[in-house]
């Protein structure tokens, strides 16, 4: 690990495959690659198949989390850079409700919330970051996808037929959602296509 950190100060991504020592999956890498995500000095890629022993998928869409500010650009940046590369489509995902943060209290009172006002406020919020990176990738057809629901399960959903799936992530600093360790933890280990994790105090 302490060369894999060392290593990443000098390059602009670090690859790791979907298998740990001795044909171990899972958790080995996982654990490998949560840690880099922490300490790393550019973006973490971790390769895998939809399947144990298949191939990265080649076809889909590229997906990234957004979680609205301005700290979801590292992310969107090699989102984009992506999409370009491969002439993929991009869906931007927003998940703009964490009910894993809802208190009983606010449950109980979700009746009186005027979600459908929230929801288009976060559309129009999400757009607005979404325009200048449309202006500057026209060839990239990109879409938004507002959710709510959970970051994790929202982020799965959508990549469930995508070729590669971004994130950000900032384990400290009081960010959440999107830019939460624990989101970008859960992808590594149960996504269904490639995903690359950009730190964003790191990202270039």
């Amino acid at each position: 690990m302490p060369a894999l950190v060392e290593e990443s100060a000098k390059a602009c991504l670090v690859v790791l495959g979907s298998r740990g020592l001795g044909g171990f999956s899972g958790i080995l890498i996982g654990s490998t690659a949560v840690a880099l995500t922490a300490r790393g000095k550019c973006p973490v890629a971790v390769i895998r198949g939809r399947t144990e022993d298949g191939a990265p998928p080649s076809t889909g869409p590229v997906v990234v989390g957004v979680d609205g500010t301005p700290t979801s650009e590292p992310a969107l940046a090699v989102a984009f850079e992506q999409a370009a590369s491969r002439g993929a489509d991009l869906v931007a995902v927003h998940a703009w409700t964490d009910f894993a943060s809802i208190t009983a209290h606010t449950y109980a009172h979700q009746s009186a919330v005027d979600w459908d006002a929230m929801e288009n406020r976060e559309g129009e919020v999400l757009a607005q970051q979404l325009a200048a990176w449309r202006e500057k990738y026209p060839a990239v057809t990109a879409r938004q996808v507002v959710s709510r629901d959970r970051p994790v399960r929202s982020l799965l959903d959508n990549a469930e037929n995508a070729q590669l799936l971004v994130v950000g992530c900032r384990d400290h600093g009081g960010f959440t959602g999107m830019l939460h360790g624990s989101t970008s933890q859960a992808l590594i280990h149960h996504a269904s296509c490639p995903l690359v994790v950009v730190h964003v105090t790191a990202a270039r």
